[in-house]
């Protein structure tokens, strides 16, 4: 096992794509010469040069559609928007072009195309910069949606994504790249559609993705000096959902709460409690319960965008409202 940071890790998905396929080629501003706004492309532009790795002019909808354009004739590139605020400029291309060209023609046109892009709040770059639209791209059929919480999710879900032949937004928290972790260092992947059990537990369910997932780690730890065992699942990909494994812990625990950095109103959250609610209303001991962002938009002062985002605290609040536990 090797350790490294979350950025680290993408830098070496990256690198084995480019390395492995030829076909492969990274689009997106200030990736070469400047070396990528998060740093995850440092060195590539001098190691591959100007042919794989395309500084663009700042046009979402254009990088976006050069990037569908170049997938469909055969190529696989990696597009990077700067952040996931950005990609509202390409909407059209990613819900209307990307996400149904397979469809709409039959199966005889394929879109091999990732979009790493950067979601969340909490770095004081507000209102307009802040937000988490990962939910909302995960409504949409045709996309795939991939949110890693750690460097080794990070690199296995990388490398399917690189490998699918449909488009994966992948969202990368931007408080994230710094995290460190072990990585193995033989290789493996990660399939689509396959939560991970973070923390076994037996008295509460804690559901998470991205950032997110180490606010339920921090609340399971304090719930332990509690006397109360929280199990924390990761769901890794918004779609494909894995849900079965959300099911089977709340089947063991009969509680739940689902948290989300998004906005409540209209959040994906709700999607799961509906699921939840469905599938297992009979093992429910209490509401299935949410802890997610405030219905404002992101304020720049620190203390006030802090306030609007979930925590470990205000999950343990929830469950001791919502069970008594």
């Amino acid at each position: 096992m090797s350790e490294m940071r979350l950025r680290e890790a993408l830098s070496l998905g990256l690198t084995e794509a480019l390395d492995n396929d030829e076909r492969v080629v990274l689009l997106g501003e200030d990736i070469g010469k400047y070396q990528g706004s998060y740093a995850v492309t440092r060195g590539f532009f001098e190691k591959y040069g100007e042919d794989r790795i395309k500084d663009t002019p700042i046009s979402e909808a254009g990088i976006v559609g050069c990037g569908i354009g170049s997938a469909m004739i055969g190529l696989r590139p990696i597009v990077e928007i700067m952040t996931i605020n950005f990609l509202l400029m390409a909407i059209d291309q990613v819900v209307n072009h990307a996400a149904k060209l397979r469809y709409m023609s039959n199966g005889q046109i394929s879109v091999p195309l990732v979009i790493r892009t950067v979601t969340g709040g909490g770095a004081q770059l507000a209102a307009t910069h802040s937000q988490s639209f990962e939910g909302w791209l995960a409504s949409v059929p045709g996309l795939k949606v991939v949110v890693p919480s750690d460097p080794y999710d990070a690199l296995g879900l990388l490398r399917t994504s690189i490998e699918d032949n449909d488009p994966v937004i992948f969202a990368e928290h931007a408080l994230l790249y710094g995290v460190n972790g072990e990585v193995p260092e033989e290789y493996y992947s990660i399939p689509f559609g396959q939560a991970a059990v973070k923390r076994s537990g037996t008295d509460v369910t804690l559901v998470g993705y991205s950032k997110m997932v180490h606010e339920c780690l921090e609340a399971a730890k304090k719930f332990e000096t509690m006397g109360v065992s929280a199990e924390v699942i990761d769901l890794r990909t918004l779609r494909p959902l894995d849900t079965n494994t959300v099911f089977e812990s709340v089947k063991k625990t009969n509680r739940i709460i689902i948290v989300e950095e998004c906005w409540q109103t209209g959040g994906f959250s709700g999607e799961l409690v509906s699921k939840v609610q469905e599938e297992c209303f009979d093992y429910l001991d209490g509401p299935v319960g949410r802890v997610s962002g405030l219905d404002v938009p992101a304020p720049y002062n620190g203390t006030l965008e802090a306030a609007t985002i979930p925590d470990s605290d205000k999950i343990i609040d929830a469950v001791r409202r919502l069970y008594g536990i």
